[in-house]
């Protein structure tokens, strides 16, 4: 859990990765045919328009966290299992783009950074919290992004099996949470990242 610095230093790292994570998912459908996030009111980058409570709450709070769900509809892409790769890869890469961005930033200018307590951490935050949510959402579990990767990868006699698992998805993540399976899995992943962006 965090302290109550961090906590308050999070919400604009939390909105902003959520949000952008959003909107890189439903710009990329709409470049590749879809106008269904437009339609919807998700291109854009109001937090608003993206924010799940639960979902942002579990990510200020824990570090792993969701939005909600840009809704698209294949049958408008030209190459549907090539386009829903891409979509599906957008959101993490709009997050890790971030992360390599604010590295930049303290590489090149690190005065601020460095003499500034709350800049500093707000800095680190930025980067830990986007790295965090690209990782996690990137995990094959549905309904994270890195399931609809596996739809595309996996033989059809497989994907009845991983059917059933997506009605169920979202308890077999709470349950690994609470177990303290995912951070152990995403952990090394992260402070890696965390890390060579540093």
């Amino acid at each position: 859990m965090p302290d109550i610095t961090q906590l308050l230093l999070s919400l604009p790292a939390v909105l902003w990765a959520i949000t952008f994570h959003e909107f890189c998912h439903g710009y990329v459908a709409y470049r590749l045919g879809d106008p269904t996030p437009r339609l919807r009111g998700r291109l854009t980058l109001n937090p608003l328009a993206h924010l799940d409570p639960i979902g942002a709450l579990m990510l200020l709070l824990f570090r792993f966290g969701w939005a909600k769900p840009v809704p698209i509809d294949t049958r408008y892409f030209r190459k549907p299992k090539r386009d829903l790769v891409l979509v599906s890869l957008a959101g993490a890469g709009g997050n890790l783009a971030t992360a390599i961005l604010c590295g930049l930033v303290v590489r090149l200018v690190p005065y601020p950074f460095v003499n500034n307590y709350a800049l500093g951490l707000f800095i680190q935050l930025m980067i830990l919290i986007n790295i965090g949510l690209a990782v996690f959402n990137l995990l094959p579990i549905p309904p994270l992004d890195g399931s609809k990767l596996l739809y595309v990868f996996l033989p059809g006699r497989w994907l009845q099996g991983f059917f059933w698992l997506e009605r169920y998805g979202m308890f077999v993540l709470m349950a690994l949470l609470a177990l303290g399976v995912l951070p152990a899995l995403m952990s090394p992943i992260v402070i890696f990242l965390y890390r060579l962006i540093l």
